[in-house]
Order: C-alpha cells, then sequence, then structure tokens
C-alpha cells in the first residue's frame, strides 16, 4: 500500500489576515474624533471603516501589482502624455472621492469636518495608501484656488464627491482631482531656486510655463498647482491638462519615477513647452499663497503614518495571535507582550496627535490659540509621528518573522510606504527649521504651544519634569544644529499633553515610558501593569 503524501500539511501558520471594521476596532481614533468635534459624523465613519477594512485592502493587491504606465505616445507617434493603470486604482479612487476622502472638509462646512475627514483620510491609508497622494492634493488645493474667484469651477469640482478619470476637459466632468509641482532638480526642498519661467500674456492672470518638475505628483490629474518665477518673483500658478479653448495643454511627461514604493501612484518628470496657466494670488507671493496648501498636506502626512503605524500593529496581531513557538502563542510569549505593547503606546499617541492638530485645523478660522498651534505643531507632528513610522514598521515585519519578509504578507509594503511621508512635503530637517523659523518669527506659536503644554501640567509627574525642562529650552532659544533635539523634546511633551489632557487610559503608562526613561528600541517597557493595559486596549 502506497504512503500517503502528507508533507505539505500546512499548520502553525495563521490564516489569512481578514476583513474587519477598522473604525470599529480603533478605540484612539474613535475618542479621538469624539474629542475633537466630530461625534456628528460618525456614521460615516462607521460606513468607510468597513470599506477600508475589506474591499480597498483587496484592490489595494491589484493595484500594486499592476503599476502606472506611461503612455506617452500612440501608435503613429503622436503625443498622448497619459498614464495608465489597473482597474482596481481607479476604483479605489471612485471609492474614496464619493466617500468624502478628498472633499468632505468643503463639502460639509461646519464644526468638526476637518476632523471628520482627516479621519477618513487616516482610515483610507490603510487600505491603500498609494491613492492618498492624489486625494490629498485635491483636499488642500481647494483653498488655494478659492483665492482666484475664476477659479471657482475648479475648486467647486476638486470638493465634488465625484471622480472621473477620463482624459476631458474640466467643463465635461463633475470632478476633478489635483496634483503639484514644485521640485526641480537644482532646488530639491529650495524652492526659490527654481527655475521655471512664467511669461504673462495679454489677458490678465494668463501665463505661459517654460521649464521642468523634477518630481511632478500624480501626473494623470486633472489640473496642477505649481511654483514658477513671473516676473515679480516666485508665484503660484494652476496649470491644467487642457487649455481654456479646448486643446490639449504643453506638457511633456518624461519618465514615471521607478519608486521604493507607493507603486500604486505614479511620480513623474515633466518639462513645460509654453504650458498655459493661471496665476493665483499675487506675483512673487507663490510660498505665501501655497503655504494652506501644504499645512494640509503635512497633515495628511502625519495620518497617514499613523494610520500606517495603526496597520501595521493590526497585521503583527493577527499573526502572533495565530502562531506558536516553544510550546506557546507568540502573543503569549512575555517578550513578544513587551514589544506589541510598546507598539501600542506608539500607535495611540500618534493617533491622538494627529487628530489633536486636525482639530485645530478645524478650529482654526474662529480661535487664534488653535490657528497659532496649528502652525507650529503641524511641522512638530510631521517630523516626529512621520520618522517613528518607519521604525514601527520595521519592528513589526521582525515581529512576524521571516514571512513579514514575504510580499504576501503584506509587511514589505508598508515598510516600503513608511519612508515616505517623512520625504514628502519637507523631510524631517525642513520641518524643525519651519518651527524655528515660526517660533523665531510669529511669537503668538510660541505662546500657544506653551499654554496648550502647561494646561497638562500638575497631571503626571515625568511630564511635569519634562515640560520644565522644554520650556527652559524654549525660552533660551537654540541655533539650527540643535533644533531636531528640540522639536522631538517638543513632540513629545505635545504628545504626552494630549493624551493626559483626554484622560487617556494609558496616558501615564506612556509617560513614564516616553518622558521617564525608554530603551532605543521596542520591548523595553519595565511595567507588566503598563504591558497589561496597552495589550487590552488593542483587544489582546
Amino acid at each position: 500500500m502506497q504512503e500517503t503524501f502528507a508533507t505539505h500539511r500546512v499548520d502553525n501558520q495563521p490564516p489569512p489576515f481578514g476583513a474587519c471594521n477598522i473604525w470599529m476596532d480603533d478605540a484612539g481614533l474613535r475618542e479621538a474624533v469624539f474629542r475633537e468635534g466630530g461625534e456628528t459624523f460618525a456614521p460615516q465613519l462607521v460606513e468607510y471603516g468597513q470599506v477600508a477594512g475589506t474591499r480597498l485592502l483587496q484592490l489595494a493587491d491589484d493595484a500594486h501589482r499592476d503599476r502606472p504606465r506611461l503612455i506617452a505616445y500612440d501608435a503613429y507617434g503622436r503625443r498622448l502624455d497619459r498614464v495608465e493603470f489597473h482597474p482596481a486604482y481607479h476604483e479605489v479612487m471612485g471609492t474614496a472621492i464619493a466617500h468624502g476622502v478628498a472633499g468632505w472638509s468643503w463639502a460639509q462646512p461646519q464644526p468638526g469636518a476637518h476632523v471628520v475627514r482627516a479621519a477618513l483620510s487616516y482610515l483610507h491609508y490603510q487600505g491603500e495608501p498609494g491613492s492618498s497622494c492624489p486625494l490629498t492634493m485635491t483636499h488642500a488645493g481647494v483653498p488655494v484656488l478659492r483665492q482666484n474667484p475664476a477659479l471657482r469651477e475648479w475648486a467647486d469640482k476638486a470638493a465634488a464627491p465625484h471622480y472621473d478619470p477620463r482624459f476631458v476637459p474640466i467643463h465635461d466632468k463633475q470632478g476633478v482631482t489635483l496634483g503639484m509641482g514644485m521640485t526641480e532638480k537644482q532646488g530639491g526642498s529650495d524652492v526659490r531656486s527654481n527655475s521655471t519661467r512664467a511669461t504673462p500674456l495679454a489677458a490678465i492672470g494668463e501665463y505661459l510655463l517654460v521649464g521642468h518638475k523634477w518630481f511632478f505628483s500624480a501626473p494623470m490629474s486633472d489640473g496642477f498647482l505649481v511654483l514658477a518665477q513671473a516676473p515679480g518673483g516666485l508665484s503660484c500658478f494652476l496649470l491644467p491638462r487642457w487649455r481654456p479653448d479646448g486643446t490639449v495643454n504643453a506638457l511633456r511627461l518624461l519618465r514615471l519615477k521607478d519608486k521604493q514604493g507607493d507603486w500604486s501612484n505614479a511620480s513623474s518628470e515633466v518639462e513645460f513647452e509654453n504650458a498655459w496657466a493661471c496665476l493665483i494670488g499675487e506675483e512673487g507671493r507663490g510660498v505665501a499663497t501655497i503655504l494652506e496648501m501644504v499645512m494640509l498636506t503635512r497633515l495628511d502626512c502625519m495620518l497617514g503614518s499613523a494610520g500606517l503605524m495603526r496597520m501595521a500593529l493590526r497585521r503583527v496581531l493577527h499573526h502572533v495571535s495565530h502562531r506558536h513557538a516553544f510550546g506557546k502563542r507568540l502573543l503569549d510569549q512575555p517578550l513578544m507582550r513587551n514589544v506589541l505593547a510598546d507598539l501600542a503606546l506608539e500607535s495611540e499617541a500618534a493617533t491622538a496627535l494627529a487628530l489633536r492638530v486636525a482639530g485645530a485645523v478645524d478650529r482654526a478660522p474662529q480661535d487664534p490659540h488653535e490657528a497659532a498651534l496649528a502652525r507650529v505643531a503641524t511641522a512638530i507632528g510631521k517630523f516626529w509621528i512621520c520618522k517613528r513610522a518607519s521604525m514601527v514598521a520595521a519592528e513589526a515585519q521582525e515581529c512576524v518573522g521571516g514571512l513579514g519578509y514575504i510580499e504576501e504578507s503584506g509587511m514589505p509594503r508598508l515598510f516600503r510606504q513608511s519612508p515616505l511621508n517623512a520625504i514628502w512635503e519637507g523631510c524631517s530637517n525642513i520641518q524643525c527649521l519651519d518651527v524655528l523659523r515660526a517660533l523665531g518669527r510669529e511669537p503668538e506659536t510660541g505662546e500657544a504651544l506653551g499654554a496648550e503644554l502647561q494646561a497638562a501640567a500638575g497631571h503626571d509627574p515625568h511630564f511635569d519634569t519634562v515640560l520644565q525642562a522644554g520650556l527652559a529650552q524654549l525660552a533660551a532659544g537654540t541655533d539650527e544644529a540643535g533644533a531636531r533635539a528640540l522639536v522631538e523634546r517638543l513632540a513629545l511633551l505635545l504628545q504626552g499633553a494630549t493624551l493626559l489632557r483626554a484622560g487617556h487610559p494609558l496616558a501615564a503608562h506612556w509617560c513614564a515610558s516616553r518622558l521617564g526613561g525608554h530603551t532605543a528600541c521596542f520591548g523595553g517597557l519595565a511595567s507588566a501593569e503598563a504591558i497589561e493595559a496597552a495589550l487590552a486596549r488593542v483587544g489582546v
């Protein structure tokens, strides 16, 4: 009798990562949204939490596997300059825009709207992060477009819950998407060194642009906010894919960037050959004009990184709950529990601070304190949360072991994605310099920051000790070389203050570990109580 071939029996392996409602199982997110004034729209977040935790996760695999392709010419040599995507990408974009990921802040202009939209963005990033780039730019471009009354149709259609990927003029669409072009080869973050030239036409506000962009984000978009040198200095423009007369605009896509991650989304290099553009704001005020957009895109960097941490934690918890080693589940191994609890603390604090900044942005038009806080806390939070995301992704990948290095686990995609938000919209050094600039030139930002931190004093000894040192450092000032140390301390204090003022159940444990002394790697929590409290918080 032939022996049964049974060597391929699969045991001691987790089941596939299952679908879930990623709003309903995230207590930290729910509490932060309610705390910041977004509770009215909880039903919309329940709905999108289900979509992001199910359908978007499925679509993401195809959208990343079949990367965008540049179609520069047709078969007969005519320029096309179009980008082709897998149908899954278009479904992701359509789903997101229909649910308000790009337009909720503007389509529902009432208290809490920015908070709800921030939560939608946080949820979306966990499902399919690559598409967050055009969604973010479309959302953030609306207030810039509104500065020019002639561009009202653009602003209204960017805020509309309609996605139309067709390559047709704006007048034939109910909704549009926006991209951005600021970075050039010779300048990078130093946009004032941009060489692209804008020559005015006879019609007021119309220009022709000649030059290039080294990073042209989301080149399939309907229009782009770009910076170029006009006669009056560096200025901001809307550059559409189609001219007002119905002809295709003269922008030439040279190639798509071969990126480390973010594979579902396209980024390109482009040249402008007398491309038509419309001035926004005044000549020479390009950076000031686009500043509100930059604040909103930096907020989304924070939200995305916080969401990525949460998804990494979810995947790890799923794995260790089903995998056994040395006689027990990985989840029950004491050292693994310490690491998991530490990751949970990091995720909770990142979510709390990102939503606190979203709340400040929401209230900024009516509250000077919140406006000043949003100005400085956006740069502080982007620096720290985006920096920590890569560390969380790397640790989470290691927790899964060898399988975490395999694409099907989902962990490599998170790891590749994790550095992006620290680079995009100004790398870490730029954020630190921006904090110094704000504190030095806008005294109200330092006052708002100090008030925010002092409001949490007296609740935790570790926080109080670091607070005094931080306030003294603020008062003394620092030079550029010491900027990172200052901003790191301010970020930790802001996270601690947010948790303490909220009465967060993990606030004391977080302060003890992050402000009372912490090892350089995850898994160094000294308190068994902290470990169990953090794990209970994430349902373990």
